[in-house]
């Protein structure tokens, strides 16, 4: 990602609110299946963090690498991150015979 796309991206974050908060429990699966299923529907999520600095640091690393996602940006109790949603392949229509009552 360029530095222009990560301005985009920060503006982009800057009106959304956290879709996920993360407290005393911290990084369970659970949460883990909450943040990618957020990422699956909104590419750029925030994420909020209620731990210590060196744990938030542990914690945004591991959602980094267990979700493949790219980190916009990090302030105090806050992680913005980006993934591009997966491709879908259109929807085939099934060519079979119509059948018509008369």
């Amino acid at each position: 990602m360029n530095s222009e796309e990560l301005k985009l991206m920060i503006g982009k974050a800057h009106s959304l609110q956290p879709v996920i908060m993360i407290g005393q429990a911290g990084l369970t699966d659970p949460v883990l299946n909450e943040i990618e299923l957020a990422l699956n529907n909104h590419e750029l999520i925030k994420i909020k963090v209620r731990a210590e600095r060196d744990t938030r640091k542990l914690i945004q690393e591991a959602i980094i690498a267990a979700t493949n996602a790219e980190l916009i940006q990090s302030i105090g109790q806050v992680i913005v991150i980006y993934r591009k949603k997966p491709e879908v392949e259109p929807k085939k229509k099934k060519q079979g015979s119509r059948r018509r009552d008369y």
